[in-house]
């Protein structure tokens, strides 16, 4: 059984090791969970992201946090934050999810609490997030938690123009008084 460090109604928080390879890659290694973020990864690809993640973790207390159903233990995917600029305290939020857990509301409940955990627990002022310019459903996620949208930038792994966000701890739904 895993141990979790954060839950949200559905979901159990955890935290990336070297053991979870295998789940690594049925996220990252899927195509359509990766089409519109770069991928899909290659076996070493997954590895290299995986230990990016554990690294992460290690130096900065966080990363893209694997996430399981408290019901079944399933994996359902990820989602957590990033340094973006350290200078700024600013960190990306970022989630990808199975397939199989599309459509059902698990992507706005694990980033509503990981958004919550930044503000509340790790004090971190602002969070930046992107998306690609045809996930509509990202877009949906991130302006229902009250990111606004603040420029374009260009993203190499897609080559794509993204839209990009942000997010201040005050502007948070609920949280305007942390």
């Amino acid at each position: 059984m895993r141990e979790f460090f954060l839950r949200s109604p559905r979901l159990g928080y955890s935290i990336w090791t070297h053991a979870d390879l295998p789940l690594a890659f049925e996220l990252w290694g899927d195509p359509e969970v990766m089409r519109l973020t770069g991928g899909p990864f290659t076996t070493q690809q997954v590895h290299e992201r995986l230990e990016r993640e554990i690294h992460g973790h290690e130096e900065h207390g966080v990363q893209y946090w694997p996430l399981f159903l408290l019901e079944t233990g399933e994996h359902v995917g990820c989602c957590g934050l990033r340094l973006h600029k350290p200078a700024e305290g600013i960190y990306e939020l970022g989630f990808q999810l199975r397939v199989a857990f599309w459509g059902r509301g698990f992507a706005r409940e694990a980033a509503e609490a990981v958004v919550a955990h930044a503000f509340t627990t790790l004090r971190i002022p602002a969070l930046y997030a992107g998306h690609h310019p045809h996930n509509h459903a990202s877009r949906g996620v991130l302006t229902r938690l009250g990111f606004r949208h603040t420029h374009d930038e260009f993203y190499p792994p897609t080559a794509q123009i993204e839209p990009c966000y942000l997010l201040l701890r005050g502007d948070f739904p609920g949280f305007s008084t942390l």
